[in-house]
């Protein structure tokens, strides 16, 4: 089976979150002008990403992704539901991803 764009891009950002880094999540992943959305928040901009991904990965702790229960994608989009284990507990998460240029522009994410 082959893998897509879309996959080895979601298969890398895993990769990020687990190893804590950071810097290479944001420098690969995210456009200069990201917007990341949460429910509770909205980050923009680079810098400001970087800060948001180190407070939330310091409250996780370590990220064990269970599976992947959903995935969609097309040119441009990523669309994905994952369960979870984190220092915290098991989770859910829900994100949806609008790419530019392969990097992300819009980031939708939700945890249940």
């Amino acid at each position: 089976m082959a893998t897509t764009f879309a996959r080895k891009f979601y298969d890398e950002q895993l990769d990020y979150l687990s190893a804590h880094d950071v810097d290479g999540l944001i420098d690969d992943h995210y456009n200069e002008d990201a917007i990341l959305v949460g429910f509770d928040f909205t980050v923009k901009g680079n810098a400001a990403l970087k800060e948001h991904f180190r407070n939330y990965l310091k409250t996780l702790g370590r990220i064990d992704v269970k599976s992947t229960d959903k995935f969609n994608e097309t040119a441009d989009t990523i669309f994905f539901e994952a369960s979870v284990v984190t220092d915290l507990g098991p989770a859910t998460v829900f994100d949806a991803i609008v790419l530019k240029n392969g990097k992300i522009s819009y980031h939708f994410t939700g945890v249940k």
